[in-house]
């Protein structure tokens, strides 16, 4: 008795085989036309950042000042109805701490020097916020 076989080949195999077959004829290398492209290495760079230590942690909030930043991660004001709320809070719940709500100039990424020196002179603490 003669066996018969049947050979079943899912579309994806016959296609892989296609594709190999007729890109290894078109694969040829390029003609150099004389253009470049950059290419950047993602890698990072093997020299860190110069790292500060923390500020110390304050032993009290009584009769302190904190201010509460925006840094402008959400745009304008994408923070100050948090910062709102938890002035609030601080109010209700402890009425002798000050708050201080500021928008800090240009982006998040741009630094804002008289911003730091106010709240270096007049804070106690700062709340640096992004939400939106």
């Amino acid at each position: 008795m003669k066996r018969k076989y049947v050979l079943l080949i899912s579309p994806v195999a016959v296609a892989a085989l296609a594709l190999a077959v007729y890109g290894t004829a078109q694969n040829k290398p390029p003609a150099q036309t004389g253009k470049l492209i950059t290419v950047l290495n993602p890698a990072v760079a093997s020299k860190m950042a110069r790292r500060l230590p923390l500020a110390p942690r304050l032993n009290t909030l009584e009769g302190k000042t904190i201010y509460m930043v925006d840094i402008n991660w959400g745009g304008v004001e994408a923070a100050m109805s948090i910062f709102e709320e938890m002035q609030a809070w601080f109010t209700k719940n402890m009425p002798s701490v000050k708050t201080a709500i500021k928008i800090k100039k240009g982006g998040y990424e741009t630094d804002d020097p008289a911003l730091w020196k106010e709240i270096g002179e007049k804070g106690n603490a700062a709340i640096m916020g992004v939400s939106g």
